[in-house]
């Protein structure tokens, strides 16, 4: 197994870990954050109904700053859109991330706006 190949299985095992903790619903929404070497993508999902309640990204958009203030950025969307759905509290999917750096940027900037994890 080469190297790239071990850090994948390793960040799926880490990922399947967290998520086996944590459930969304209706009142209570999960937020998965994705962060890529380019973009921020988070969108607050309801698992019982399996939709999506509100959705932020960086695709398509011409954000500039670095990336951490791109996941600031991408965090204060969401927890806008997020008030308009009525979403006050919510349940942080951090996948395989640790939470710091550009995942704290983005939790920090969502509590800023009101949002409660």
């Amino acid at each position: 197994m080469s190297e790239f190949e071990k850090k994948k299985k390793n960040a799926e095992l880490r990922r399947r870990r967290t998520r086996a903790k944590i459930h969304g619903t209706a009142e209570r929404p999960r937020i998965s954050v994705k962060i890529s070497n380019l973009h921020v993508t988070a969108q607050a999902i309801d698992d019982d109904k399996k939709i999506t309640l509100a959705y932020a990204t960086t695709v398509g958009m011409k954000a500039t700053g670095t990336k951490t203030e791109k996941a600031a950025m991408i965090g204060t969307e969401l927890a806008k859109k997020a008030k308009k759905a009525k979403i006050k509290a919510v349940v942080l999917d951090r996948n395989s991330r640790k939470y710091a750096g550009r995942l704290a940027a983005f939790a920090e900037a969502a509590r800023k706006e009101g949002l409660e994890f």
